[in-house]
């Protein structure tokens, strides 16, 4: 017997629920790596910059929710939509966006480190764990797949190894020196390797759809993580922090000169990879300016914090746009 209107009405939003809940992409867990990383600098700046934490505190707040609400939207999806995770774990570009999960434990934990001690271990302990897993898994995969080629690889392949290069900035307090080392030097030769790739891949082969131009901004993170893990496991700076930190400048300020291929762009999720690589420059940078005498630090620092505060407010303006005409979880054309 055909449905009448009003049963229609009353099937529609659960069909629609359904199906926004079986194409929720894996890439979304990056819009928490980008708040994350935006709560770690208020919460750095609150202590150096200025003398309150609240800002800091109330993203984290804030970042903890949106964690767990995504968290739980994507384990529902595991479960009733297995093939579809399936379809994503074989992608060679979304593959790379499953560490954002483990990566945004981990940043929490840096965000609780002075907040919540016990917290910020259990968070890092288990955020460790999932990194691990997902950089063997991915090793795996690029070992036993035979479906990729030389235009696969772009930056979101960097996530996996900037997961590594996070994880010594909480372990040097909550583990033995030896784990921090143990990931440090995973995500630091890795990064250097594929970074070698990805830029004989850019040079010689086709470029970037226009869709993803915005992950070239994730090619900043692992020089500014690096820096951060490694001045926190050493205990100060020297010659080879200040090479990550001013390579990771440097690359900033190549992208800043290359403002044209940014422009006129539609939104889409990857915009949020200008986000977190911004962040981590700033906490960077800050780190930087206490570490050093040079007048021009503290002025790098506001700026990059000011920077940061106008794209993430962009982005999450954008962003919760996109999800009232419900453009964002729909199957991709």
């Amino acid at each position: 017997m055909p449905l009448t209107t009003k049963q229609l009405n009353t099937t529609r939003p659960t069909t629609t629920h359904e199906s926004r809940l079986a194409n929720l992409p894996v890439p979304i867990f990056a819009i928490v790596m980008g708040m994350a990383g935006t709560a770690i600098v208020y919460l750095k700046a609150g202590q150096t910059l200025w003398n309150s934490l609240a800002p800091g505190i109330f993203l984290t707040a804030v970042t903890t929710g949106l964690f767990a609400v995504l968290a739980v939207a994507y384990a529902l999806k595991v479960i009733r939509y297995r093939d579809k995770v399936r379809e994503e774990f074989d992608s060679p570009i979304k593959l790379h966006f499953f560490p954002t999960m483990s990566i945004s434990l981990i940043l929490l934990s840096v965000a609780y480190m002075h907040l919540q001690s016990t917290v910020s271990f259990w968070l890092w302990a288990i955020g460790s764990a999932a990194q691990l897993y997902f950089m063997f898994k991915t090793l795996s995969i690029w070992i036993i797949k035979e479906h990729f080629v030389i235009d696969h690889i772009e930056p979101s392949w960097f996530i996996p190894v900037v997961g590594n290069l996070l994880v010594p900035i909480a372990g040097v307090a909550h583990a033995h020196a030896d784990i921090s080392w143990f990931f440090f030097s995973i995500g630091l030769l890795f990064w250097i390797m594929l970074f070698t790739i990805f830029l004989y891949r850019i040079i010689f082969h086709h470029p970037l759809p226009t869709k993803r131009l915005p992950t070239f901004f994730i090619l900043i993170a692992p020089p500014a993580v690096a820096f951060i893990s490694y001045t926190r496991m050493i205990g100060g700076i020297d010659s080879f922090a200040r090479i990550m930190y001013f390579f990771g400048l440097f690359l900033f300020l190549l992208l800043v000169s290359q403002w044209r291929m940014f422009r006129n762009m539609q939104f889409f999720i990857s915009w949020w990879a200008y986000s977190f690589p911004i962040a981590a420059l700033t906490v960077a940078t800050i780190a930087m300016s206490a570490y050093t005498d040079a007048a021009w630090m503290p002025v790098l620092s506001w700026s990059f914090l000011g920077l940061l505060t106008i794209v993430v407010s962009i982005l999450l303006a954008l962003t919760i746009r996109a999800a009232l005409r419900h453009d964002i979880c729909k199957p991709e054309g």
